[in-house]
């Protein structure tokens, strides 16, 4: 059965990481997603290695793991968009797609004529994302940006990592780029959005989509928290700051997180760990009483923690139904029975490893499942077949 995106075109003129992770999940969804490749030279993630996949033989390929990791589904074409041949190129698949992606920098694109004013003369139904550091418009909209860098500008590394008094406190940013990725998946919403909304209208759009923005809007209850009481919020660690106790402890082999989110899960809690009397005691019965006396429970809980293994506690939790869990490494992660169940890894037939290993959507259908037969492409490698149906196979790209 088809995907639910299996009726959309989707022209991916990004690169790097925010706008090909949007490609992907539109790809997964069952879009098919043509990602245009700078001729000879391709999506810099190409390059972002080691490690670098193995072919059938053992050797190294040029298909790197980050590029691998976001460019699932797609169909590559490589195009020169430096020549009038490459932008008539864009323009006849702007034509035949419904979403285009891109992630130049601001005003690129317009100078190619390739801009979104240029293109909805073409197709008007076009719905085209632009995904930027700063946005459209600002003083700062034509300058490029890295997650790392936003990470910093918009607050998350001001309140990610341990305080500043203790042993290696400071910032510290998300060990994976959360930024691109949240835009990727904001970009996403609002592509789909568009189309929901062109059902309606008849029209396309343009959606202008900004990392800076999203990390702004990513401050949550962490903004909220300075916004109504004027207090910024700082660095707490692993510690939560509005919902005690959740935080990382010591256990006899090792580490545990605990994340217990309300009074009830806090009088199981308690009782677990051989101490229900504290759930009773004014100064941490509810979760603000528990908040303001963080320090003296903590003292308690590290000490009652100390002498069981995290496979005893995790255990004891699960069957109160307290929230715990292990610190996994990667490796780990994918050994979990529940990761497994879930068939959250799998691997798909790649041209010269055979196969290549793929951790894959976490949205489930159940009258359009998912299906993920497409590997990343080699670059340019749907060149012919993409051009042809154009009618363009003879061109120079």
């Amino acid at each position: 059965m088809p995907g639910p995106l299996s009726h959309i075109r989707v022209l991916d003129l990004s690169r790097i990481m925010a706008g090909p992770w949007c490609g992907q999940i539109l790809a997964d969804l069952g879009a098919d997603v043509i990602k245009v490749e700078r001729l000879g030279a391709g999506d810099d993630t190409r390059r972002w290695g080691p490690p670098f996949l193995k072919d059938s033989a053992g050797n190294t390929t040029r298909e790197a793991g980050y590029y691998l990791s976001v460019n699932r589904g797609k169909r590559s074409v490589e195009l020169d968009l430096k020549t009038e041949e490459g932008r008539d190129a864009v323009r006849a698949l702007a034509r035949e797609s419904d979403i285009l992606l891109e992630n130049f920098k601001t005003g690129t694109l317009g100078r190619m004529g390739l801009g979104y004013d240029d293109l909805k003369e073409v197709n008007p139904r076009l719905i085209y994302a632009s995904v930027t550091g700063f946005g459209l418009t600002g003083p700062q909209a034509n300058d490029a940006a890295y997650d790392f860098m936003i990470q910093g500008m918009g607050g998350l590394m001001s309140v990610t990592g341990g305080p500043d008094t203790e042993p290696g406190g400071g910032p510290q940013k998300v060990g994976v780029p959360i930024i691109d990725i949240m835009t990727g998946m904001y970009t996403a919403i609002g592509a789909l959005a568009a189309l929901a909304n062109r059902d309606q209208t008849g029209k396309g759009d343009h959606i202008d989509i900004a990392m800076l923005d999203v990390s702004v809007a990513m401050l949550a209850n962490q903004a909220m928290n300075y916004l109504i009481s004027g207090q910024t919020p700082a660095r707490r660690g692993n510690r939560h700051p509005n919902i005690q106790p959740q935080n990382v402890y010591p256990v006899q082999d090792g580490f545990i997180v605990l994340a217990v989110g309300n009074d009830s899960q806090f009088v199981r809690f308690c009782e677990v760990i051989g101490q229900p009397a504290l759930s009773d005691d004014p100064k941490f019965a509810t979760n603000a009483a528990r908040v303001e006396n963080l320090e003296e429970l903590e003292a308690l809980l590290i000490a009652a923690l100390a002498d069981r293994t995290i496979t005893a506690w995790c255990e004891a939790f699960a069957a109160a139904g307290v929230p715990s869990g292990p610190i996994n490494t990667i490796d780990r992660v994918f050994e979990e029975p529940q990761v497994r169940h879930r068939q959250m890894l799998r691997e798909i037939p790649h041209p010269l490893s055979g196969t290549v290993k793929q951790v894959v959507s976490p949205m489930n259908f159940r009258n359009a499942p998912l299906s993920f037969d497409k590997a990343p492409p080699l670059l340019g490698e749907h060149t012919e077949e993409v051009l042809q149906a154009l009618g363009l196979g003879e061109m120079q790209t």
